[in-house]
């Protein structure tokens, strides 16, 4: 059973909601992005670009400009893209609003989340709000495996020594734990990438160094974020001067 506490529970709600938004906002940057491939293939933005505001603001100039230009139909089509884009703008400003109070959420609950190396505030409010209640697993072996980090190994044929992965666990815990994995790999001289290239240099496969390097990152989240648990219950008190 998932026990929230105030913390874990107004993460969840918060990581939910810019989810929710994001999504919202991909959905409209597809079909806007068709409009605009309809009106003028070469005035297409660069990808993953409208989420800046410079893109967005060079974006509708042109649409209003063709707009005022354009007759018909075409003229049709760039209003709504125009109308898509306005959504876009607004839900960036929403999305970009919810990253501001999961960041003070994850400064404030789980500080020592955040001494993780590639573990930034939205992955620590999220394992926050995934975790729901870090105490309720007996142990960081239980945690990995409810967050489906734990290898499967797999023993027939030439396959002794390996592992597959699990499929079953809290997937949304496995993306976080994932995105710390990939990070700490492309940070040159971190222990996440000296581990990871001490399994590729035993005979693993990438895949599977991942997949070791993740079980790993589980076992210090849970340890960091049990001392989270205790600070907030306890918080440390300044000795008097």
């Amino acid at each position: 059973v998932a026990p929230h506490d105030d913390a874990s529970r107004e993460a969840k709600l918060l990581v939910d909601r810019r989810e929710a938004l994001v999504g919202t906002r991909t959905r409209t940057i597809n079909s806007l992005l068709w409009r605009v491939h309809e009106l003028d293939p070469a005035h297409a933005p660069k990808p993953r670009s409208l989420d800046l505001a410079k893109h967005q603001q060079a974006l509708r100039a042109w649409l209003l400009a063709f707009g005022r230009q354009a007759e018909g139909v075409p003229s049709m089509v760039a209003e709504m893209a125009l109308d898509e884009l306005e959504d876009v703008i607004a839900l960036t400003a929403r999305i970009k609003d919810f990253d501001k109070r999961l960041g003070a959420l994850a400064r404030r609950q789980v500080p020592e989340l955040l001494t993780l190396p590639g573990c930034g505030e939205l992955s620590a409010a999220k394992l926050l709000g995934e975790a729901a209640g870090i105490t309720r697993f007996t142990g960081e072996a239980q945690f990995a495996r409810h967050s489906g980090v734990a290898p499967i190994p797999v023993w027939s044929g030439n396959s002794m020594g390996r592992v597959r992965m699990t499929r079953s666990g809290n997937r949304q815990l496995n993306c976080a734990l994932h995105r710390i994995a990939i990070t700490q790999i492309r940070l040159t001289g971190s222990l996440g990438r000296a581990y990871y290239d001490k399994k590729l240099a035993e005979g693993k496969s990438r895949t599977e160094a991942l997949r070791c390097l993740k079980r790993r990152i589980a076992r210090t989240v849970f340890n960091l974020l049990t001392a989270d648990h205790h600070n907030r219950q306890a918080p440390c008190l300044t000795a008097a001067a």
